[in-house]
């Protein structure tokens, strides 16, 4: 078997079942721990599908998934989720500096792993798919724990089954829009190719921000352009706020439906070295939140957090850091009144 393979996928799905979990202080109460200490999702709820979920008001959820399948490097980044998880603990229910009150407007439950096909990619993907299908069908709005990149591909399928064709808000320093490697089409570096391939993005409301890094080429982003993407590269956020920056992604967007995908090593591996492919000089923790802050009144339907590998980080602080990142995007939620 090559120790690679290995996807799984962790569901936290908020704000809408039916079954009536809420959101509950576990902060050393389950063997597993539960992102940002929501109820899990075992024998006593289970995992929720279309016809047992039905919406309150429209639904938010958080979903993470393991894998490195096709990670450039020493696989490691299936244990993010975990790690993300445990670190969690230290999150609260309020953000003063916003003044979201998340668990007061949305119920929040981890469904745990979807079973996916540790032996085949492709088939990997083809579960992830039908899972988010159903958490989309229930009403929910994902939350992703990664994982490699990889995962928002089948993601965005579903998606787009629901949506059409999505506006993306891409951190990254990768553009993630490879064709192929080692003559394989799919892996962490092709997902956003292989949206565009099948039609899932809406390409003209598509932003990367956080590129750089040395590349084969002198025109690395050619590709990207000319699909209607706007690459923001790394040096043209340095030393500034990205307030100006956020303001102008909100009039590109506008009121259609939007899924953030943020990469871990988007930012500088000063901050956030427990991932596979750091490239220096990226993005400071500030600068991510003002992106993902930057985002409140978007119509967001799903987000995912990738790419992070506590196996580069004994000390915690990347899972810490993706954890609060995680948690400012569930302030910004659409459902998610500000007081």
């Amino acid at each position: 078997m090559n120790e690679g393979v290995c996807v799984r996928v962790c569901v936290v799905c908020g704000g809408v079942c039916a079954t009536g979990i809420k959101w509950v202080e576990a902060r050393h109460a389950a063997k597993h721990p539960t992102m940002t200490r929501a109820a899990p999702i075992g024998k006593s709820h289970p995992a929720p599908n279309a016809n047992s979920m039905r919406p309150r008001s429209p639904g938010l959820g958080r979903a993470s998934v393991f894998g490195d399948d096709r990670q450039d490097g020493p696989s490691s980044s299936r244990f993010g989720p975990r790690r993300i998880r445990e670190e969690s603990v230290m999150l609260r229910s309020a953000n003063p500096s916003t003044g979201a009150l998340p668990f007061q407007f949305l119920m929040v439950a981890d469904l745990g792993d979807v079973n996916v096909n540790l032996y085949n990619l492709q088939d990997s993907c083809r579960l992830i798919q039908e899972a988010y299908q159903k958490i989309v069908a229930a009403g929910c709005v994902p939350l992703t724990l990664g994982g490699d990149h990889t995962i928002t591909y089948p993601i965005l399928q579903a998606m787009a089954k629901k949506h059409g064709p999505v506006g993306l808000l891409h951190v990254d320093a990768h553009t993630d829009t490879a064709d192929k490697a080692l003559g394989e089409k799919l892996y962490h570096g092709t997902p956003f190719r292989r949206c565009v391939d099948e039609g899932l993005l809406d390409c003209k409301r598509v932003v990367q921000i956080g590129i750089r890094g040395s590349s084969m080429t002198l025109d690395p982003y050619r590709y990207n352009r000319n699909q209607g993407f706007r690459v923001v590269l790394a040096e043209d956020c340095w030393m500034k706020s990205l307030v100006p920056l956020m303001g102008e992604v909100r009039q590109q967007m506008g009121g259609k439906p939007i899924y953030i995908s943020f990469d871990i090593d988007a930012l500088d591996p000063a901050y956030a070295p427990g991932t596979g492919t750091p490239e220096i000089a990226g993005l400071t923790p500030s600068q991510a939140l003002e992106i993902i802050r930057g985002c409140q009144g978007l119509n967001v339907v799903g987000c995912d957090l990738v790419e992070v590998s506590p196996l580069y980080d004994p000390s915690g602080n990347t899972a810490l850091l993706a954890a609060n990142l995680l948690f400012e995007m569930l302030c910004i939620l659409p459902k998610v009144k500000v007081v």
